[in-house]
């Protein structure tokens, strides 16, 4: 009883039709909606198919067989009170009495079927579609009728139209979410709402996006084209082709900045920010956002400035005037940064000039002998990054680069591997050790056989204190004196004849 006054009053209003078999349901796709024109008479005029967006001429008459509005508003109460907020609002902003057209907006397949009387001066005043379709038509005619059919979202239609008798429609769209305002948008689109275009694109310039409501947004307004009057909006997520050459030196700041911190927890969280950045940016082979392979390098070789600086400070001060805690703090930080930067350049497959460069580091690598284990234990775990690398095949350098490497830095990873993988959760020691095995062994036999001897005598004093590189070992034996390869002569005969055919 309660539905059928609430329906009563709705009719009363002239928002439905007095016809009770006018029926709804949720519509199910969406595709372009076509309109029907016709005079209360029920004489069709001409067909609007060459208007945008495309419509239809027919009489609009409910399809009987479907459902109720009684029935429909009795089993979707949610839907009913949708219906009812429309009304109500469209009842505070209708100044002009009753209207003098009558619109029925239709979802897919026939459902959603709702009528309401509206203005005509409305409708001419703020829609550019309306004003080409009912503009200096049937004059003599007191009540048009107009249907529009194929809706995607036959509630959104109805309170886009509703939009029409507001006089503040930014303030009316900020009780909407991103999609709400999307979706009137593209209404207002589709029947040349110029106002409702305006101020939705006004609304969602000014509103946050989550990242899927980005999606949405960047999408729809593709979809739309609205060119020029999307541009605003847009600039949130695009740019002038001028910033994506800055991308280098924002990428170098960021850099900068990260290496350069004070705080060191603040650092740590940046630092795994910015190499996330590096990430997502190395998977995406389009994207425009990258950092020269030169200011990478421009960034190693400050770090090693820093390092050779702070490591001949620390062997020339006078321990009762100076801290020597905080310059090793510093050469901590300087050799965290370095290794940062290097799994930077393995991660881009750029980490093949490093090794050479730090192979010829003869004086980084005497400082680093005379100063104590505890403190200089965070330069070796540089070198340790590198056997990884090159163990699993992400650096590739010639034989040579790698030989100097392991003869300039091995005998220093041998000294600080017991405080590296002590006192640093982070070290893997297995990591480590099959790293350097399999960096060992892509040596030449000869050179393979100096390290794995010299390392024989050090693992028999120094037990767990030096990393266990027995696999190495028995490799290169077998190698050695159990699989040996020599070089066979090529005895076979192969013969290639060159002949002259005639043309």
């Amino acid at each position: 009883m309660a539905s059928e006054r609430e329906v009563s009053r709705m009719i009363k209003q002239g928002f439905l039709s007095s016809d009770p078999t006018l029926s709804f349901n949720l519509p199910s796709s969406t595709t372009p909606p076509r309109m029907k024109m016709v005079s209360n008479n029920g004489r069709s005029n001409r067909s609007l198919n060459n208007l945008s967006p495309p419509y239809t001429t027919t009489p609009v008459y409910p399809d009987n067989q479907t459902q109720t509005l009684f029935q429909i508003m009795s089993e979707e109460p949610s839907h009913q009170s949708k219906i009812s907020k429309i009304m109500k609002e469209f009842e505070d902003l209708n100044c002009y009495g009753r209207g003098d057209v009558r619109l029925t907006v239709i979802g897919k397949d026939g459902h959603a079927q709702i009528s309401m009387d509206v203005h005509k001066r409305v409708l001419l005043e703020k829609s550019g579609f309306f004003r080409d379709s009912l503009k200096g038509r049937d004059q003599g005619v007191v009540v048009q009728s107009v249907e529009i059919s194929d809706c995607d979202d036959v509630e959104v239609y109805l309170e886009t139209l509703v939009l029409m008798y507001s006089h503040d429609l930014k303030r009316r769209l900020m009780d909407e979410d991103v999609s709400k305002v999307l979706a009137f948008l593209k209404v207002s689109a589709d029947i040349m709402f110029e106002t409702g275009i305006v101020s939705c694109l006004e609304c969602l310039e000014a509103m946050p996006w989550s990242e899927d409501e980005e999606e949405k947004v960047v999408t729809q307004l593709g979809h739309l084209q609205l060119c020029d009057l999307a541009a605003e909006v847009l600039q949130r997520v695009s740019s002038e082709p001028s910033t994506s050459t800055r991308a280098n030196d924002i990428f170098l700041r960021l850099l900068s900045g990260v290496m350069q911190a004070k705080d060191d927890k603040a650092r740590r969280e940046m630092r795994t920010l910015i190499s996330r950045f590096f990430r997502e940016n190395s998977s995406d082979h389009g994207n425009r956002l990258d950092v020269s392979k030169d200011s990478l390098y421009s960034l190693c070789y400050r770090c090693l400035s820093s390092l050779t600086l702070c490591l001949s400070e620390v062997t020339g001060i006078d321990d009762c005037r100076v801290d020597r805690g905080v310059l090793m703090a510093q050469v901590a930080q300087e050799a965290e940064n370095m290794r940062w930067i290097v799994d930077i350049l393995i991660d881009r497959k750029i980490g093949d000039e490093f090794v050479k460069l730090w192979a010829d580091q003869k004086e980084l690598a005497l400082l680093h002998s005379r100063i104590p284990t505890m403190y200089r234990h965070e330069i070796s775990k540089i070198t340790a990054q590198l056997c990884i690398a090159i163990g699993r095949g992400h650096i590739l350098v010639p034989k040579d680069c790698r030989f100097s490497l392991l003869s300039t830095w091995l005998e220093a990873l041998y000294e600080d591997f017991a405080w590296m993988t002590r006192s640093c959760r982070s070290v893997d020691k297995k990591l480590v050790e099959d790293g350097l095995s399999q960096t060992i062994l892509t040596l030449p036999l000869l050179q393979q056989q100096i390290i794995l001897l010299t390392w024989f005598d050090r693992f028999l004093s120094k037990g767990d204190d030096c990393p266990n590189i027995q696999k190495a070992f028995e490799v290169w034996w077998r190698r050695a004196f159990i699989r040996q390869h020599a070089a066979e002569p090529d005895n076979s005969h192969l013969q290639i004849t060159v002949c002259d055919h005639p043309n």
